[in-house]
């Protein structure tokens, strides 16, 4: 007995996402997937060096949708992806994180009736005005199996009145970064291309639209990183959606080391050897932590907030760090078998590899 699975991904985190959960159903035997690339994020720096350096399948169909607005971009993946999915009848459609390729896959196999599995389901900022806090409160509301990353997202969940199908399973980032550090070391060689030592450098990421919609929002997070940029270099690997801001509202780098975007291992690289991690990236607050990284995070909320209660974050405009504690919800790298395990479960039934569960 096999099911079918279809994955809708388009954006650089969910392919590191992916990577994960596509090798634990290759090793499951029982559950065919099929990829689907909606193309939101389209350049060779935030695509192709993903799929091929994280060694996803190749993707079964690339729908070449990206730019525009939220409503223009989500309406033609719905109208691309419908189809798509008519055609094929999987029996369960995944999808991940917070982008418009994930609302765009979980309303329409909403629509035609196929169930949906969120990964990183109950995330929440609470902040409405984040059209990613959109995306997640609507996916999390028409899915059928929740993947949440830790209690916290549990609970959210409980007070939105989502109980059935919710699965406290860890993080699978977490087990994507013990696979690529290792191989960070033996074969990335950014830090020596960028002349940077261990712990003498800060890593700064900024694309968030909260930090990129208008000149004065973007000359803040520039003069934020400028002004740390006083104490040790800060290495800024430059996001399209950024440099295109920048040219728009006149804005320069001056004093910042900018980089072309990098792939994982580069990235992982970068993570291994900083001194502390400056972003309004979500999953980049998150990823500082398993790397034992103090954070501070360029927003005024976060939706890491473990991360922040832990001690290894901290808002841009609070001036100190929590008292340092470990954070146990994340897992132990397994989340990933943990997820197609209660997928296996869910479509297969009694026949499936066993009982998915809570990480306690």
């Amino acid at each position: 007995m096999s099911a079918s699975v279809l994955t809708i991904i388009g954006a650089r985190p969910q392919f590191i996402k992916a990577a994960t959960i596509s090798r634990a159903i290759a090793a499951n035997g029982r559950v065919r997937e099929t990829i689907i690339h909606t193309g939101q994020h389209f350049d060779r720096e935030m695509s192709e060096v993903f799929i091929t350096g994280l060694g996803i399948p190749e993707p079964e169909e690339y729908l070449d949708v990206h730019g525009g607005g939220h409503g223009a971009m989500t309406g033609r993946m719905l109208e691309l992806l419908e189809p798509i999915v008519e055609a094929r009848r999987p029996d369960l459609v995944l999808v991940y994180g917070d982008a418009n390729s994930t609302i765009a896959g979980a309303l329409v196999a909403a629509k035609l009736h196929v169930p949906v599995a969120h990964v990183e389901a109950g995330l929440r900022s609470f902040n409405r005005s984040m059209p990613e806090e959109v995306n997640r409160v609507l996916t999390d509301h028409v899915s059928t199996l929740l993947f949440c990353p830790t209690r916290t997202a549990v609970d959210n969940l409980a007070r939105e009145g989502i109980s059935t199908g919710v699965h406290h399973v860890g993080d699978v980032m977490y087990d994507a970064m013990r696979a690529a550090v290792a191989r960070a070391r033996e074969t990335s060689t950014i830090c020596e291309r960028l002349d940077l030592h261990p712990g003498g450098y800060a890593l700064a990421t900024v694309h968030r639209a909260e930090n990129t919609a208008t000149r004065d929002d973007l000359a803040r997070a520039l003069d934020y990183l400028k002004a740390h940029a006083k104490e040790r270099p800060v290495v800024l690997p430059l996001h399209p959606r950024t440099r295109k801001a920048a040219g728009r509202f006149g804005l320069d780098f001056e004093g910042l080391l900018v980089a072309a975007p990098v792939d994982y291992l580069d990235m992982t690289a970068l993570l291994d050897g900083c001194a502390v991690v400056l972003t309004d990236s979500g999953g980049l607050q998150k990823e500082a932590y398993f790397h034992r990284k103090p954070c501070v995070t360029m927003r005024s909320e976060t939706e890491w907030v473990e991360t922040v209660e832990g001690g290894w974050n901290r808002l841009w405009r609070e001036p100190h760090y929590r008292p340092r504690k470990e954070i146990t919800d994340y897992g132990h790298g397994q989340a990933a078998r943990r997820i197609v395990e209660c997928i296996d479960e869910y479509l297969c039934g009694a026949e499936g590899l066993g009982k998915c569960s809570a990480i306690s």
